[in-house]
């Protein structure tokens, strides 16, 4: 070999070296970047637009100044087989995130989640406004009426009260309120419809949505879960045998804003469509959300002789089948209840 091929060999030797080294420390860069946390003192969100290529997210995060090089994310996300499978959404960014973990989380599409839990009791106007303060949710439905927001979840003939069914709901950042509503209405639709097939016989409904106003009563009476099928034996009897429901709650409903907490016995005497001392058979609609327990009481009441109730003062009640035990159960209790 001559003297001038031995220098080239070495020249050659020399610079795959240089070559290998200098991408050994390329590639060491590309993980340190990959897997440093992000420079955030507090979570962030950030979307992914429909279309949005791993080129544009790789370029947000160098501008940002959490990768050395946009190059290096989407080598990562073309060695891991990830840049076509991105989803769009928002994310959210925490302290301690790296670049490699979140193209993963970009790739599964675990995007910001947030939970809402509308409580069992609630009214219309309680849900709607709980909506309205929500974080992530954007606002389609706010100054809406009652019956502009029934239109738009697809129940326009339906009056609002007693159709957002009480539950957990999770839903993605940028859900609007429309979206939302509409999911606890199919949920109401589709329990009470479950439960109305299943229901015993001969009770005094015509339909499933009078059977709805019973159970809002029946949330409204009480909360102990052990008690619900009674309560409902007792308004369903009193049902059969013609006798006025004579429930507090739907008094208070009916009163509105004038109720300051204090049920007194001229509001009893005071005639509106909810006073079910004052006329007979259900009140013209729900007077709040009910729980399905509630709702599998009023299509399963427990059976009975029982015509009155009373408050003990502790959340039970006091069952009596005649007026004279009702009474005495009364002034046992007069401190704690009032008569039903």
């Amino acid at each position: 070999m001559t003297r001038l091929w031995r220098r080239v060999l070495i020249i050659g030797v020399l610079l795959l070296g240089a070559a290998g080294a200098a991408l050994f420390l390329a590639w060491q860069d590309m993980n340190r970047s990959l897997d440093t946390p992000l420079a955030l003192t507090q979570p962030e969100l950030y979307d992914i637009r429909p279309g949005s290529s791993i080129a544009k997210i790789a370029g947000d995060f160098a501008t940002k100044g959490w990768l050395n090089h946009a190059l290096y994310l989407r080598v990562e996300a073309t060695q891991a087989g990830l840049a076509a499978r991105i989803q769009a959404g928002t994310y959210e960014l925490k302290p301690g995130d790296t670049p490699r973990a979140l193209l993963r989380r970009f790739a599964v599409g675990d995007v910001k989640t947030y939970a809402v839990t509308f409580v069992e009791g609630a009214s219309f106007a309680d849900i709607m406004a709980q909506v309205s303060t929500l974080p992530g949710v954007e606002a389609e439905l706010r100054h809406a009426s009652p019956a502009d927001v029934m239109r738009a979840l697809g129940a326009a003939t339906e009056p609002p009260e007693g159709w957002l069914f009480p539950s957990t709901y999770y839903y993605h950042h940028r859900t609007t309120d429309r979206e939302l509503l509409s999911r606890a209405y199919r949920q109401m639709r589709e329990v009470l419809q479950r439960h109305w097939e299943a229901r015993a016989k001969d009770l005094p409904y015509k339909t499933a949505y009078e059977a709805l106003i019973m159970a809002s009563i029946i949330e409204k009476e009480t909360g102990r879960a052990d008690e619900r099928g009674a309560i409902a034996g007792v308004f369903v009897r009193r049902l059969q045998k013609g006798m006025r429901l004579q429930t507090d709650p739907t008094v208070i409903y009916g009163l509105g804003s004038q109720f300051d907490g204090n049920l007194r016995k001229v509001d009893l005497q005071r005639d509106t469509p909810y006073n079910t001392y004052q006329r007979d058979g259900l009140p013209p609609t729900p007077i709040c959300s009910p729980g399905e327990q509630a709702i599998m009481a009023a299509l399963n009441p427990a059976p009975g002789d029982a015509l009155y109730f009373v408050a003990r003062g502790d959340g039970s009640h006091v069952f009596s089948a005649t007026l004279d035990a009702h009474n005495a159960a009364v002034r046992d209790y007069q401190k704690q209840g009032r008569e039903r």
